[in-house]
């Protein structure tokens, strides 16, 4: 007797009969009065950054590239040249790494012009070219790549030595909205250079890192083709996840019945089929000591050890799953009577169903308005120009105050020096936003977690308050208060905004020194320290488990928030005991019924997704023309597009329908602890549930009237 005082002394007191309950509580007031300013004037400061990022920033310079004189390709005045073009790509590559050349925004020693279109056909200045002017080499051939400005009858060599005009051309392709030349050209002779070979190379590397135009243009090209069927995979997947929610409010018990038989069959199915492929390559003897280690993956499905080591683990699942089955048996059936419930719940409130809409939508917006404020944070500056020569140990510039400011709209430098310029250096930092640069961008980040984490606070609330007044209803549906999920949203954006983002901020921190962990570790892999890898994968396995228990926590106390309407802390403590109260219905029926739910996910996504790859991949014959598959250079994508937007669909229904199960459960522990079944305290819970515990109420509730 007195272990059983001890322990429910440590897992607090049971929550005593109130005859004024009648569910989620509506006298009620707001509550972390002191958090809710906190965030509204978080809010307003993220405003603020935005609104100096927005002042500051200038994100055309990601969007466009800038020539020499620093003006944008692609717009005012160069609203028809939206191509760069460098004089000389090789001092791109023979100046610098790849990597400078891409920290630097691709700025390379050399002229670049903004073009109408790159070059075509490889070209370079002839021998009999010297003795002619610009307008004669360049202007009237339409090789429309000098600088502007350049005089119609200068001559060529004055151009090329101060590098107004190319001295070569290289057939080009835009990348990035800069013109890349071919990898697969013969390289014209082009004085003051050798090794050809290491320039081909070189521009290959610059091409592959950064040129991803044909695979962007075949991804286009597939989306085009295919983006109809997709929406039709994608109905088929919203289809069957709402269909699957009826079922199991109509007839859960076989739906869930059938739902483990169809997992124990594929499983079986898998098992079988691997069976088959490692007899087939056993009799072949093909073993992964004839392959060796290789880094080509598809070659592993060539060899008997991966099938068998397959089948191996197939057979461990299914062994766990049948065990499951036999000794958890009891469990499953107060699951299926919770799904039950949960069902009736839902169809009661269809509107909950679409909830995840509005989630996903605020969810979008925070996304957005932090990617923005970063992007114009991250360009915020004032452009800075310099005097640059390409050669300054030639005769005319030794005076010439090389990398000192300048103003490219000035009149022209009287300077002797060739190919001196007024060049687009970078940005300044040196202004107060500049300088803090750093800061609000860690700003704009803890903004983006506490934001989205409240977004998801909010949606799980709301629903545990709509849900709780189902439960709480004695006469279901006529007691059932009128727009329940409306009045849960108001009553919860009125009075639990604080609370919301206490909770929020708790699992911001921890995901914010989860991030910081990751980027340590992620310096700390160069070191190669096996003791500081394994101190810091210990830290990660804490932090990963604490971010779990939190979101656990959070996500019962907003159920009791939303029922009982006390603060943050009160209702993780009243959620927390009730659930170690019950710590044994806790760990079996939530994680049954969580199971329950991931299969039906993984039902949807799996149908749609064997859907998916049988029509796109041509397997499917005989439909007609109006059904056939269309032609597409990576038929894998549309596939992967299907199942991922399968994946989300799915995830939105059965994460309503789970915060449901989630909810009635909290209701149903409630329940049990605040009433007997008696004529003054009647349960609330289904007949089904009454039924599997054991339990009635004395008088039936259809004849029964509530004491007032």
């Amino acid at each position: 007797m007195g272990g059983k005082q001890e322990e429910g002394e440590v897992s607090g007191k049971p929550a005593k009969y109130d005859p004024s309950f009648r569910g989620p509580i509506k006298n009620r007031g707001c509550t972390d009065v002191i958090c809710c300013v906190l965030f509204l004037l978080f809010i307003l400061g993220y405003i603020v950054v935005g609104i100096v990022a927005w002042v500051y920033g200038d994100p055309r310079q990601v969007l466009y590239p800038r020539n020499s004189t620093g003006a944008y390709c692609g717009m005012g005045e160069n609203i028809d040249k939206p191509y760069l073009l460098y004089f000389n790509i090789f001092s791109c590559i023979l100046a610098t790494n790849i990597i400078s050349v891409a920290e630097n925004g691709l700025q390379c020693p050399t002229p670049q012009v903004c073009v109408s279109s790159c070059p075509e056909a490889a070209w370079t200045v002839g021998e009999n070219e010297y003795l002619q002017t610009v307008g004669e080499v360049f202007y009237t051939k339409n090789r429309n790549f000098c600088q502007p400005g350049v005089p119609w009858n200068m001559p060529v060599p004055q151009s090329l030595q101060q590098e107004l005009c190319p001295r070569f051309l290289l057939p080009s392709t835009p990348a990035l909205g800069r013109c890349f030349p071919w990898t697969n050209i013969t390289l014209p002779e082009l004085q003051g250079f050798s090794g050809n070979t290491t320039i081909i190379q070189g521009i290959s590397g610059l091409v592959d890192s950064l040129n991803a135009r044909d695979i962007s243009v075949k991804i286009f090209e597939d989306f085009a083709q295919s983006w109809y069927w997709i929406l039709v995979a994608l109905g088929v997947a919203l289809v069957l996840s709402l269909l699957f929610i009826l079922l199991l409010r109509l007839v859960a018990g076989p739906m869930v019945l059938v739902l483990i038989l169809g997992v124990l069959g594929v499983l079986a199915y898998g098992i079988y089929y691997c069976w088959e492929e490692y007899r087939m390559l056993r009799d072949k003897g093909a073993s992964i000591s004839q392959l060796g280690f290789t880094t080509n993956l598809s070659a592993y499905q060539n060899v008997q050890e991966t099938w068998l080591a397959a089948l191996i683990v197939l057979a461990v699942l299914e062994g766990i799953l049948l065990l499951m089955l036999i000794f958890l048996r009891q469990r499953i059936r107060i699951a299926i009577a919770l799904l039950t419930e949960a069902s009736k719940a839902v169809g009661q409130m269809m509107s909950t169903m679409f909830y995840p809409l509005i989630t996903f939508v605020l969810l979008l917006i925070c996304i957005a308005y932090w990617a923005t404020t970063a992007l114009y944070l991250a360009t915020s500056g004032q452009p800075q120009y310099v005097l640059w020569a390409p050669n300054v140990s030639v005769s005319g510039c030794e005076k010439v105050p090389i990398n000192t400011s300048c103003n490219p709209m000035a009149q022209p430098l009287n300077f002797s020096c060739p190919g001196l310029t007024c060049a687009f250096q970078g940005y300044l930092s040196t202004g107060l936003v500049q300088r803090s640069l750093f800061n609000l961008q860690i700003y704009g980040v803890l903004g983006l977690f506490w934001t989205l984490n409240w977004v998801l606070a909010l949606g799980q609330c709301v629903l545990a308050g709509a849900f709780a007044s189902f439960y709480w209803a004695f006469h279901k549906p006529r007691d059932i208060p009128a727009f329940p999920l409306t009045s849960a949203f108001i009553r919860t954006l009125r009075y639990h905004t604080g609370s919301l983002a206490f909770g929020a901020l708790i699992l911001t921190l921890v995901q914010i020194a989860r991030v910081i962990l990751e980027y340590i570790d992620h310096k700390l892999r160069e070191a190669q320290n096996p003791l500081a890898r394994c101190i810091m994968c210990c830290f990660k396995c804490c932090l990963w488990c604490l971010e779990k228990f939190i979101k656990f926590l959070n996500r019962n106390a907003y159920i009791m928030i939303a029922i009982y309407g006390k603060n943050f802390c009160v209702s993780a403590k009243n959620a927390f005991m009730l659930l170690m109260r019950n710590i044994v219905r806790v760990v079996v029926l939530d994680k049954v019924t969580d199971l329950l739910l991931l299969f039906g996910k993984l039902l949807v996504v799996g149908g749609v997704g064997v859907l998916s790859f049988f029509f796109f991949s041509g397997r499917i014959q005989g439909l007609g023309k109006n059904f056939e598959s269309p032609h597409l250079n990576y038929y894998w994508l549309p596939i992967m597009t299907t199942i991922l937007g399968a994946y989300v669909i799915a995830s939105g229904f059965f994460s309503v329908f789970g915060m449901c199960v989630d909810t009635l459960f909290l209701c149903f522990l409630e329940d049990l602890e605040r009433n007997d079944g008696s004529l003054d305290r009647p349960y609330y819970m289904s007949k089904g549930l009454l039924k599997i515990l054991g339990k009635k109420n004395e008088s039936p509730s259809g004849n029964k009237k509530r004491k007032k």
